[in-house]
């Protein structure tokens, strides 16, 4: 038994974290003394549907899939997409019957985080939007969810480990934890003993609703530590009553007291709705669950040739397909051994030949990808 309930990496490569009946499959198909060659595609939708997602875990999916006799093809990470096939796998069946639980949640978890992280990016596209949620899930999969928020263009993570997976530094500054420490009435000393404490790279931000008014403590911090780079207000919602108003009033004490310069961090239960609400008085925002938590796309892997020849289920396109994308910013979805449309831009690429990975990864890449791509197709515009 595991410490932890937590599935082992080298299970998952290996086709153990996966569902029972494809381990029957196995079983009859050696039987059978069958194993034919298939062309498989992920898909959520089999038409364009025009609700887009943000394509994420293709890292991990390919990971999955290298070193096995097949080949793969799949969009670029960080591609917006609302139907048609975003991942085609060909190759012996046996070869990676087995690994689609895994390539799955690969795929699925990942682009729906990576989706609400986009959404959230475009509500306030000039503002400093933090991951906060890694709280909310198994700490197991933290680093997924801060490369999928990193992939959906948000400016900074907050787990450490986290961090260390995906070689992106987190960030952060002080909890609530610290203040009460320091008891009510001491919050100076908190703020101090942070600024004291921590390294010069560490941005000045003291949390400013513990004990008292938002206003009260955001003026006290701002005279107990030099060169306050901003406050954040994180005020329990069964307390905020109109949280638009308390910032606007301590945007204006910080201005008329000569604070203009310490910005505004509001973090709490905040998505895209209150972001809209708040971009124009918060400097800066804290996302959380609304990221974290955000539900995995239902993508599904079907069979769509055998031999060569066009197979699928009921309801399910037969035929290798592939995607385009028009000018007009549509989605064109048509068979891949016939001719595109003249002005679509065809959208798959090889990712592994022969067992091979052929497509390097780059988060910052996949990022400019998928907000070059949201702003080309009007993604969360309001």
């Amino acid at each position: 038994m595991s410490e932890f309930d937590i599935v082992p990496s080298a299970a998952i490569a290996s086709g153990d974290a996966t569902d029972a009946y494809f381990d029957r499959t196995v079983e009859a198909l050696e039987h059978a003394g069958k194993n034919p060659t298939v062309v498989a595609e992920v898909t959520a939708s089999q038409f364009p549907t025009g609700e887009w997602h943000t394509l994420a875990g293709l890292k991990d999916a390919a990971h999955l899939l290298t070193g096995r006799d097949l080949d793969a093809d799949a969009l670029p990470e960080g591609q917006l997409f609302d139907g048609g096939p975003v991942f085609r796998v060909e190759g012996p069946y046996l070869e990676f019957c087995r690994l689609e639980t895994a390539l799955l949640g690969f795929l699925s978890h990942a682009t729906g985080v990576a989706t609400a992280a986009l959404e959230t990016r475009r509500a306030a596209p000039e503002s400093l939007v933090l991951s906060f949620g890694t709280r909310h899930v198994h700490p197991s999969i933290a680093a997924m969810i801060e490369r999928s928020a990193l992939l959906g263009g948000l400016d900074g993570i907050s787990n450490v480990a986290a961090g260390e997976v995906i070689g992106h530094k987190a960030g952060g500054t002080m909890p609530h934890a610290l203040v009460i420490c320091f008891g009510k009435g001491n919050q100076e000393a908190a703020w101090q003993a942070f600024d004291e404490a921590v390294g010069p790279d560490v941005p000045r931000v003291a949390l400013c609703d513990t004990y008292s008014d938002e206003v009260d403590e955001t003026l006290r911090a701002a005279e107990a530590i030099d060169d306050l780079d901003s406050v954040r207000i994180d005020t329990t919602s069964s307390r905020r009553g109109n949280f638009r108003h308390i910032l606007r009033e301590v945007r204006w004490e910080l201005d008329a007291r000569g604070h203009e310069d310490v910005g505004i961090f509001a973090s709490g239960g905040i998505g895209p709705t209150a972001i809209r609400d708040l971009r124009d008085i918060a400097d800066g925002f804290g996302v959380g669950s609304y990221v974290s938590n955000a539900d995995p796309l239902d993508f599904a892997l079907d069979i769509v040739e055998v031999e060569g020849e066009p197979a699928a289920k009921r309801g399910k396109l037969s035929g290798a397909k592939q995607v385009y994308r028009s000018p007009d910013g549509s989605h064109h979805i048509g068979l891949a051994d016939r001719e595109g449309p003249a002005d679509g831009e065809p959208l798959f690429e090889p990712l592994i030949r022969d067992g091979e990975l052929v497509r390097e990864f780059d988060v910052d890449a996949a990022s400019e990808r998928a907000l070059a791509d949201a702003e080309r197709v009007g993604f969360g515009e309001e």
